[in-house]
């Protein structure tokens, strides 16, 4: 194995979508003991798109571009908030857990969005 490098491991949003993609796989994981599969696959799929668009953007050629998958990411937490809340009205997790995911999903949203505002 040789040595590698890539931009978005250093930055703050990616590690933040990271932390925050992998505790939604544990909510997508205890879905799927549930037999709520299409639940699980959906929130694995959003989970992931905010890192992966943050990933994808970083290796962009222009500003502009990386923006736009910036835009993306940005509202995949929106998704993600949407089906927290869901679950919650499902009974399916608990009101801290709704709490916490929420308040994280909104201070990603935040930097990301202070991310783009530097990028301009």
């Amino acid at each position: 194995m040789g040595n590698y490098s890539f931009r978005f491991e250093n930055l703050e949003i990616w590690k933040r979508a990271i932390d925050i993609g992998r505790r939604l796989f544990t909510i997508a994981n205890e879905l799927e003991e549930k037999r709520l599969y299409r639940f699980a696959e959906q929130l694995r799929g959003a989970g992931l798109s905010m890192s992966n668009n943050i990933a994808e953007g970083s290796g962009s050629h222009s500003k502009k571009e990386f923006i736009q998958f910036l835009n993306i990411a940005r509202r995949s937490t929106f998704e993600n908030a949407n089906m927290i809340m869901l679950f919650k009205m499902e009974g399916l997790i608990s009101d801290e857990i709704k709490n916490q995911f929420l308040s994280d999903l909104d201070e990603l949203c935040r930097m990301i969005s202070g991310f783009i505002k530097s990028l301009k």
